[in-house]
């Protein structure tokens, strides 16, 4: 997770509903860019990878955890466009199940990857 459903974020809930269990707070290898999404119901980020080539990533703070596979399906299920499960790559090297952010919407989206993560963005 990188954004509302970070612990204390308004959409944590869904997790804790879903009986997720907290493993750990890491960040994404340097391959990746935060966006504040524009036009969402509840304020919240887009994570995009960034090519090979582009040196424009950074680190981003995000948060895993465990569920059960039916308790995935039925978080993945309710994923709202443009969110969408995909995978990220972590700082040690795993990969994880995460959101992304489908490409269109970060057109207009305020990129805030300098930031770090979600939480120091909506702290500054």
């Amino acid at each position: 997770m990188c954004g509302a459903h970070l612990r204390g974020q308004p959409l944590h809930k869904q997790l804790t509903d879903l009986g997720a269990r907290f493993l750990a707070a890491t960040t994404t290898t340097p391959r990746y860019r935060l966006y504040a999404l524009a036009n969402t119901t509840t304020p919240k980020p887009g994570l995009a990878r960034v090519a090979a080539t582009d040196t424009g990533g950074a680190p981003i703070a995000v948060e895993t955890y465990a569920l059960t596979p039916e308790a995935f399906g039925r978080f993945t299920a309710a994923v709202p466009a443009p969110m969408v499960i995909g995978n990220a790559e972590l700082i040690d090297g795993t990969w994880v199940k995460s959101f992304l952010c489908e490409p269109h919407a970060l057109t207009g989206a305020t990129d805030i990857t300098s930031k770090g993560g979600w939480r120091a963005y909506l702290g500054a």
